[in-house]
């Protein structure tokens, strides 16, 4: 059984910075990629970004390359997603995801899920 529990979100104005938090409960939490997600109201879940098992390769989507930061701690069981330079179109709930295979973009390429966390940017 794996839970993941995302932490970190809130309110920041535009220009600003926030590190998401994602807990992993469960076993060989080294054994799965780790993706990160957002959903604005109104839109698809979209791909954020994602970080093979030993932090050694990550990939981003484009609206957040050069932004946005993976990393991972494989001995605390957690993942980070470093947010600078937020815009207003940043503004969604983000989720974490962990799946098997590496190389996936899409949501259905995750197995298990966390709750979300909202991130909200003012302009």
């Amino acid at each position: 059984q794996v839970q993941l529990v995302e932490s970190g979100g809130g309110l920041v104005q535009a220009g600003g910075s926030l590190r998401l938090s994602c807990a992993y409960f469960g076993r060989t939490f080294s054994s799965y990629v780790m993706g990160w997600f957002r959903q604005a109201p109104g839109n698809e879940r979209e791909f954020v970004g994602r970080i093979n098992w030993n932090g050694g390769s990550t990939f981003y989507a484009d609206s957040v390359k050069g932004r946005f930061t993976i990393s991972r701690d494989n001995a605390k069981n957690a993942v980070y997603l470093q947010m600078n330079s937020l815009k207003p179109e940043d503004t969604a709930v983000y989720y974490c995801a962990a799946g098997r295979r590496f190389g996936i973009s899409s949501s259905d390429g995750y197995d298990y899920w966390g709750q979300g966390t909202q991130v909200t940017v003012s302009s």
